[in-house]
């Protein structure tokens, strides 16, 4: 028998889980049935489990894909690019998960995972830890611009990582929940609170 490759691999697993968002978008987790994914897939009870166990897994791996680049792109800014403003950060952050909405309904479905978070232990440790990273990689940025005086130092680098990782979840529920014109200028207005370069 020959070997599949992992490309071929991948791409089936990506092929489930584009299925997986177009079912969850139209019907929710709870009335989403395997039948229904195995449906929309085009892929047999089989091959679906071969890579997931269950619904719940799918779910994961959704919630974890979602802030994926996020995280990447924080991570990036706190060991590249010291200099950038908190601003600036945070806009192309909030900027990120406004084209990746559109894109592909990503704010609609975080606000899916979200609320089954409230139920499925494991998905709201995932949640939990993923904006952990968030938290721990925006305080490094935070770090720079106390040492430098763009930000007080007398609070602590992760109190306020923390409070700037707060902004996300409510700009994607607006976007999920709202005419996305309505908040088109958030991202200036993020950038003219905490403007300026770290190291002018």
């Amino acid at each position: 028998m020959p070997k599949v490759s992992q490309e071929y691999m991948d791409a089936r697993r990506a092929q489930i889980l584009d299925a997986a968002r177009r079912c969850f978008l139209r019907d929710g987790f709870h009335s989403t049935s395997m039948q229904d994914l195995f449906a929309e897939s085009g892929l047999s009870a089989g091959s679906v489990y071969r890579h997931f166990a269950s619904k719940d897994e799918m779910i994961l791996a959704i919630a974890e894909e979602n802030m994926r680049e996020v995280l990447t792109l924080v991570h990036t800014v706190a060991t590249t690019r010291p200099g950038d403003s908190v601003g600036a950060v945070v806009a192309e952050v909030l900027d990120l998960a406004s084209r990746r909405s559109a894109e592909d309904d990503t704010a609609r479905l975080a606000v899916l995972a979200w609320s089954e978070a409230l139920r499925n232990p494991a998905l709201a440790q995932q949640v939990s830890s993923l904006l952990g990273r968030m938290r721990s990689d925006l305080a490094e940025v935070v770090r720079g611009h106390q040492e430098s005086g763009a930000l007080p130092a007398d609070v602590p680098a992760e109190s306020i990582a923390g409070a700037l990782v707060c902004l996300l979840p409510g700009y994607i529920l607006q976007l999920a929940m709202l005419d996305p014109t309505l908040v088109a200028g958030v991202t200036e207005g993020v950038r003219a609170l905490w403007p300026g370069p770290a190291n002018p």
